[in-house]
């Protein structure tokens, strides 16, 4: 499927916008940046294309996969008091925000549920979120490892729905807020760090994370499928009902990694660097 795409030199400077503003963003005080979201809106304006069943299944289910990991650290933030999960619940907020701006502007009807904390539209979701709640609930380090879990489900998730779309607004979103995911990984290791404690890989290939855990404020895990791996619909999500609380069988390496080990370096908050992509 061939679409149009009008206004392209727009998209490009607004997703230059975007980078610029992360960095930025990155490098002194975490975020939202309005100039930013500007310029990314000024950037989509002018492109418009029909969208396919899949991208349409993608984008609804995506904003409740957004809200599911926006609820479950503002639950987590209330019984742990732990910064870095009020940090994230704020990004993923944007994350919704810029999913949600999609849906309206191709007319489609949203989940009448996304200002509702725990609770969903998707009954998979639902189930997850009281799932995940309860498994993070135990102390502060299930907690973190639920956080790291649901961000390592978030990259699988969005890598299965890129590969569905040829949009490209939908790609440009999914692929920030991967960027924005990889940066909330990075947070919780280094929270569990700090914590004593090595970091297992729970969903994603470990050759994966032991890359995005040893870059920056960049996107170096997007695309990366393993030889004969098949994308499909919620396969993270998948992953993780089976999950029940274990963690993969080998540790993340420590590495070359932005900031100390104990977790007081950069993103160490849970800030991503990014708008809504952050």
């Amino acid at each position: 499927m061939r679409k149009k795409l009008v206004g392209f030199g727009l998209l490009v400077l607004g997703l230059f916008g975007l980078v610029l503003g992360g960095a930025a963003a990155y490098m002194g005080t975490p975020g939202p940046n309005p100039a930013v979201e500007e310029t990314a809106q000024k950037g989509y304006a002018d492109y418009y294309a029909p969208l396919s069943d899949d991208e349409v299944s993608g984008l609804l289910y995506m904003v409740e996969e957004e809200k599911l990991a926006r609820d479950v650290y503002l639950t987590l933030y209330n019984e742990t008091g732990l910064a870095v999960f009020e940090r994230i619940s704020e990004s993923e907020q944007r994350h919704m925000d810029a999913v949600l701006g999609l849906i309206e502007k191709y007319n489609l009807t949203a989940p009448g549920t996304l200002n509702e904390v725990g609770v969903f539209e998707n009954p998979e979701l639902q189930s997850l979120y009281d799932q995940l709640v309860e498994q993070g609930s135990g102390s502060t380090v299930d907690a973190l490892k639920v956080g790291a879990l649901i961000e390592e489900t978030d990259i699988k998730d969005l890598e299965d729905w890129i590969a569905k779309t040829d949009n490209e607004d939908i790609k440009a979103v999914y692929s920030n807020l991967m960027k924005g995911s990889e940066n909330h990984l990075r947070a919780f290791v280094r929270n569990l760090e700090a914590q004593g404690v090595s970091y297992t890989v729970q969903v994603l290939p470990q050759e994966q994370v032991d890359e995005i855990l040893s870059g920056e404020n960049g996107h170096s895990g997007h695309g990366r499928m393993m030889a004969g791996e098949k994308h499909g619909h919620g396969k993270g999500m998948e992953h993780m009902r089976g999950m029940k609380g274990k963690g993969g069988a080998q540790k993340a390496q420590k590495g070359a990694r932005m900031g100390p080990a104990d977790g007081s370096g950069p993103l160490r908050d849970g800030s991503c660097g990014m708008n809504f992509g952050a």
